[in-house]
This record gives C-alpha cells, structure tokens and sequence, in this order.
C-alpha cells in the first residue's frame, strides 16, 4: 500500500496548505525502483535516491498546478480503487522521448469498514526424477518398515505442492491402501502450537471445526482405542491438548510424554497400513514441530511411515542442520526447470504447440525456469492476448497483483476478504449473500483459488488459494485500516464455530494482525480489545498445555501489553507469563510474584 499511503500523504499537505495563509504547493508521486543511498548526509547536501523515477517525480512535481497533485501511470494504476483522479495533461519532460501521461489526485474515497490438497494443472514437466525420489522413499519405508524422512526445498511456485501431488495420485493408482494425512504451518498467529499435528488428529478422527466438545471427545477415544493396543488413555490424555480438549493446568507432565505418545498414535497408524504424513511449510513452523519431526524420525521405528516435509530456504536461517545426520533422511532441493521443459509447460498451460519466437522469448524470461511464474505468465498473455499488451511488472508479486487487479470488482473484494482468512477458507466466512458461491466459481475457474471436495465445517463450502503467494498478495493490497477491521471480523466468525479453547490461537493471531494495523487504538478497544485478550489467554493456555512455553510466553506478553492494570484477568496472565519463563529461560520469579500479589489483592488466595 505504498503508494496509497504516499498520495494519503499528499492530499493531507495539500488540504494544510490551502487553509494556510499565504502557502502554496505542488506535489507529484510517482512509483517505481530507484537506488538509496543508506550512508547518504542530506544535510551536507548529498542524495539518498536516484533513479528515474525520481527524476521523473521532480519534472511532474515542476509541471503541477498550484495546491495540486499529479501522479504518473504507475501511480494512478496501483491507487485509482481508493483515489478520485482528474484527468490533466501530458507532461513534456526533458530526457522523455514522449510526454508523460498523467492524472491529478483529487481526493481519498472513504472506506467501509487445514491445507487442501493440491490439484495438478497442465501435466508435470521436468520433475519426474524428483517424483521417481519421493515414489522410492515410499517404497523403501514399506520394504524395510523404517521411516523415511524426506525434505522437499525450494523457492515459492517451484512446484514442492505439485509433487506432494503428483505423488498422492500415483499412491492412489497403486494396488495397496496408504494412509495419508496432511497438515499445515501458518504463516501467522507466531507459528500456532503443532498445528499440523493436530491437523492431522482430527483428520484421522474425523472432527469438524464446528463439533462440540462432546463429539470431539468420542471421536478423539473412538480413534485412538481403534489403533493403539497399550495405554491407549495415556496416549489419548496427551493427544487432548491437540483438538483443543485442554483447560488451565490441562495437557501432559512434560514435552517428551507428549511426543513419546504422539509417535506411539502415529506408529500405530503404521502397522495397519503404510502411513505417509505431510508437513507443509515447515519454515512456518514453531520450534516445537521442527523437534518433533526430528524426535519422529530418529525414534520410529518397525513400521511402514514416510515423513515428507515441503520447505522454503528460510528453513535452514534456523535449522542450519535439518535431516543431517540421519541415515534415513532424504534432501531434495528443487531447481529451476530448464527452457526447455519451461517451454514445454507454456505450452501445455496455452494449449498451443507453436508460440512466436519473440512471444516465448518474452514468456521465458519473465519465468526464470519458475513452474508457477511460467502458468501465471502465460495465463496473463492469455487474457490479453499480446506480450506489447501485457505491461509486465518487473517481479512476479507485480504479476500477481496485476491478475488480482484485472478482476471484477466484486470478485477482486471477495478475493482480498479471503485472504485475511489465510490460505484455507470457508464461504460463510465470507459472506452470506446467496451470490457467494457463484462469484468464488468465477474465482475458481480463473484458478485463484480450488475447492475442496469435503469441508471441515459442516454446511460450508471450503476453499483454498491455488498458491501462498496469489493470498500474500490480494492481502497486501488490502489498505491496512480495512485489513484491521477484516481481521476483527475473521476472529469473530472463527469464534462463532464454537471450541474456543482449540482454536485460540487462530483467533488471537487475528487480533494481534488487528492490533498492530489499527494504530489509533480506536478499533481494539472496549469489547473488542476484551475478545482480544481473552483470544490472547486461551492462546496462551493451549502452547502452555502443548508445552510450546515460548509460543505462551509470546503470547501472554502480548495479552499484558494490550491490557491495563485494572483488567481482572491480568493475574492469570502473569501466571501463564512466569510459568512458560520459568520453563524456558528460568526467569519467571518476577511474573510468579507479581502474579501472586495480583491473586491476593484480587481475594483468590488459594490461587496465590
């Protein structure tokens, strides 16, 4: 929102300067690239930017009318959905073959306030050695009854979904039954406590997000009492924590009981068929999932499991080390395709075998060997039906943007209120205009996002955004007041399905983005900021009970922060603070005792 805050910006010195007395300005806002000079002293007179498009910048700025505002087409393009413009005349600048377009700002238009599976698209090119790795990983884990760990690497849209895909269907064509089960890491929410384990709990016991506790609790016994053969309560009491069955002092003595039962749930999947368990985006991942991939890996043992992990590189900026040392792990880093196999996939995606010389050339380049760039690419050539036509953007999130801008402007709304929801959403979340599901078929039939053939919560149709990057970037274009009032009511519809204990930390991810956007403070405040710091507790709780202390650490800091001393729930806090502390860095006397004071001066002295 870059350019919308600047031109935001200029309107405000604009409307200052026309009610001041003898003041008079001329602005101009362009966007583009430009060189900073970090070390630069403007007060010796040196410049920090240079480029053209500051150049540029300084000839509209010369050529603008008196207390006016005019901007270049870059500019215009990225703000004309919340900016009224009036035309002007092209600029002749000096250096510019031709006069420069541009349109006057007039005014800022007032503002209202679990993953799914992957799908294939055109057939997978230049990936079948990685595909004939991931299908022999299988095999060996079944022939030797040994785990297998396998680690998928590579850059956004290089293809780590595709081939976890690709090697679903080819499980599917086989003649032996797998298990399979999926999980996630969240891109928000601090890394939400082992949220793909639990992830794949509730699959395998077939809980909704909208059961009541009730039912959570039978499926979760019915479950586990159908595999495992010793201490099957054992095993259920530490997988409790995991569907949200957890209170205050709830959840197992300690880290390795959790995992010890975790495994021992997962081993016994194992020995009635051969089980494979996704991991996706493990460089979301809190701390404690990566252990216990780690802690699964090294002590499984006797059964037929493959565990395969998709990661960006950022995973090894915090496990330098990941899967060495194991005899049983397995890294495979995905490179980009060659041109030719680049070509074969426009091809395919176009459905044409013949594209003009200059054409491809165009289609090669912006790609860079890219599997997802290549679709996106030549799905825009599509649409416009000309390369000269298309007005690349340099990067591919200008790519993106431009997709999402094309869109009408009821599915361009719909696509955005999606993204606040994360990669995974559901129609009534949305909206409950009949129309919904109507315009999220045109969203789906422009492969924005896919359906899932069965939701997680009953009655709603779930959906999922084709790539991570198309959602970063429609919930990037969202203007940070608005995202702020989006989040607030993405935790208000989560909170609606009931169980709040089991999805605290979605909700209090919410309200954190909520907070950190709405930086008046008017918005949290009152009922909302209440919500918020009982999202915050409960979130606190739950990593507390699945022994993550320092997600509860994060999160009780976060919740004291936002609270004022008067609040009643602040000794409960202190607690969690001090004992997640006192856990982790040993520090948490401090919190303890003041948390103690709290209780008493509160009357609760059993408590204190």
């Amino acid at each position: 929102d870059d350019p919308e805050r600047a031109l935001r910006a200029a309107l405000a010195i604009r409307d200052w300067a026309i009610e001041e007395d003898g003041v008079e300005v001329r602005i101009a806002v362009n966007t583009g690239e430009a060189l900073v000079s970090l070390d630069a002293r403007p007060d010796s007179g040196e410049g920090m930017l240079a480029g053209d498009v500051v150049n540029t910048a300084s000839r509209l700025q010369s050529a603008a009318p008196v207390n006016g505002i005019l901007v270049g087409e870059p500019t215009q393009r990225a703000t004309n959905h919340v900016i009224d413009y009036g035309d002007a005349d092209p600029v002749v600048a000096k250096g510019k073959s031709e006069p420069i377009a541009v349109w006057e700002a007039l005014q800022a238009r007032s503002r209202f306030g679990v993953d799914v599976r992957q799908h294939g698209g055109a057939a997978l090119v230049g990936r079948a050695s990685e595909l004939n790795s991931l299908v022999e990983s299988l095999a060996r884990a079944q022939q030797e009854r040994e785990p297998q760990l396998v680690t998928l690497v590579g850059v956004p849209g290089i293809g780590k979904s595709r081939l976890v895909w690709e090697l679903f269907e080819t499980i599917g064509r086989g003649d032996e039954l797998v298990y399979w089960r999926q999980g996630r890491s969240l891109p928000y929410g601090r890394g939400v406590s082992y949220w793909a384990i639990a992830e794949m709990v509730k699959a395998q016991a077939g809980i909704l997000e909208d059961d009541t506790a009730e039912v959570v609790g039978e499926k979760l016994r019915r479950a586990v009492h159908g595999v495992v053969d010793v201490e099957p309560d054992w095993v259920e009491a530490r997988l409790r924590p995991l569907v949200g069955e957890t209170g205050l002092d709830a959840g197992a003595s300690n880290r390795d009981e959790s995992f010890t039962a975790w495994r021992t749930f997962f081993e016994a999947l194992a020995e009635r068929r051969p089980l494979v368990l996704v991991f996706e985006d493990i460089h979301w991942a809190d701390e404690g999932l990566l252990d216990f991939i780690d802690h699964l890996a090294d002590w499984s043992r006797g059964v037929p499991l493959l565990v395969l992990c998709t990661a960006r590189p950022e995973l090894f900026e915090r496990r330098p080390g990941w899967g060495g040392g194991k005899l049983n792990a397995l890294m495979l880093a995905l490179s980009p395709l060659s041109n030719d196999d680049s070509s074969t996939l426009l091809s395919l995606v176009l459905a044409r075998t013949v594209l003009a010389a200059e054409t491809q050339q165009a289609l090669l380049e912006r790609a860079g060997g890219n599997p997802l760039y290549a679709e996106q690419f030549a799905r825009l050539y599509a649409e416009r039906g000309s390369v000269d036509d298309l007005r690349l953007p340099e990067g591919v999130q200008g790519l993106i943007a431009a997709r999402v801008d094309s869109l009408p402007a009821d599915e361009k709304a719909l696509l955005q209120d999606a993204a606040v929801m994360g990669k995974v959403f559901w129609s009534g979340a949305l909206s409950v205009d009949g129309a919904i599901l109507e315009r999220l078929h045109g969203l789906e039939r422009k492969e924005f996002i896919r359906r899932e053939r069965r939701s997680s919560v009953t009655g709603q149709e779930e959906f999922a955004f084709r790539h991570a990057l198309v959602r970063d970037v429609a919930y990037g274009q969202i203007p940070r007041a608005d995202r702020a009032v989006k989040h607030i009511g993405a935790a208000s519809w989560i909170d609606g399905l009931g169980r709040p204990q089991d999805h605290a930390e979605l909700l209090a991810g919410h309200y954190l983005a909520a907070v950190e956007l709405d930086r008046s403070g008017d918005l949290v405040s009152g009922e909302i900021r209440d919500r918020a710091l009982s999202a915050l507790t409960d979130a606190a709780e739950r990593a507390s009970a699945l022994n993550n202390f320092e997600g509860a650490a994060a999160y009780a800091r976060a919740a004291l922060d936002l609270a004022d001393e008067s609040w009643p729930g602040r000794p409960r806090l202190l607690f969690q603070l001090g004992k997640a502390e006192s856990s982790t860095a040993g520090e948490g006397r401090d919190a303890l005792l003041e948390a103690a004071q709290a209780f008493e001066a509160a009357g609760e002295v059993a408590l204190a």
